[in-house]
């Protein structure tokens, strides 16, 4: 049997903030250590206020952390400068949010192309190993198979204003995937949407987690989208509630 591969370690993670006054410094996340294996799925869950998505911003560099370390692939990411941070940002890590920040004058194919454009500029500045769209695959031609994965193939000429809420959020996991990142983080990417929509987007992230091999990480307050993901952790006044759940059927 094949053993697992750690994509990312978490170790003794802390974040505080400092204020101007006399006041103590606000600590929201308090000696976090975290293991996920390459293809894994996990869902973070907790009340508002516990630091799950500054633990996702972390993760994600796009925060640091006050101490501790971030290993990605076996690199502390958390030491990175700034280009180096950007580079990971756009080869190793994609991002789903609540609010799809799609570019409004765009189509939906322009839109999932955006993150290849930042991929080629800096492809020449680093050496740092990224998940290369295969050479037999174009770049257009994933962003086109994928949309059709997701059911977008008609919606390809749209704009953003023309979709619904839920065909924008399915535009917005495509670009999220399309430079093949080991790692998906999502940040209550159901928050904005009705049910049957929320469904739908569940299912797909599951789905595509297993389909593209990425590891998926998700921030949410819906038990029902946690629940499909094969492990949850809580968090709780920075945290981790020391129960952990295998619930994927």
């Amino acid at each position: 049997m094949e053993v697992p591969t750690t994509l990312l370690k978490l170790a003794n993670v802390t974040k505080r903030y400092t204020s101007s006054s006399n006041a103590a410094p606000l600590t929201v996340l308090d000696g976090i250590s975290l293991e996920v294996n390459a293809g894994d799925s996990l869902a973070i869950v907790g009340p508002s206020g516990s630091g799950k998505s500054t633990l996702l911003h972390i993760i994600g560099t796009l925060d640091r952390p006050t101490s501790g370390e971030v290993l990605l692939a076996g690199k502390d990411v958390s030491k990175l400068n700034e280009e180096q941070t950007a580079v990971v940002r756009s080869r190793q890590i994609g991002f789903v949010f609540q609010a799809h920040f799609l570019l409004p004058q765009c189509t939906v194919l322009e839109n999932v192309l955006v993150p290849t454009l930042a991929k080629t500029e800096g492809r020449n500045r680093s050496s740092m190993p990224s998940n290369q769209v295969p050479s037999s695959e174009t770049a257009e031609h994933r962003a086109s198979r994928l949309l059709g994965r997701v059911g977008l193939s008609p919606r390809m000429s749209h704009r953003p204003g023309e979709l619904s809420g839920g065909e924008r959020q399915r535009v917005a996991v495509v670009r999220a995937l399309i430079n093949q990142p080991q790692l998906l983080l999502a940040d209550e990417p159901t928050g904005a949407l009705d049910h049957g929509s929320a469904q739908q987007l569940g299912q797909l992230l599951v789905e595509l987690n297993r389909e593209e091999g990425v590891t998926l990480i998700v921030v949410t307050h819906a038990l029902e989208l946690a629940h499909r993901m094969a492990r949850v952790l809580q968090l709780k006044d920075g945290r981790f509630v020391p129960q952990q759940s295998e619930v994927r059927t």
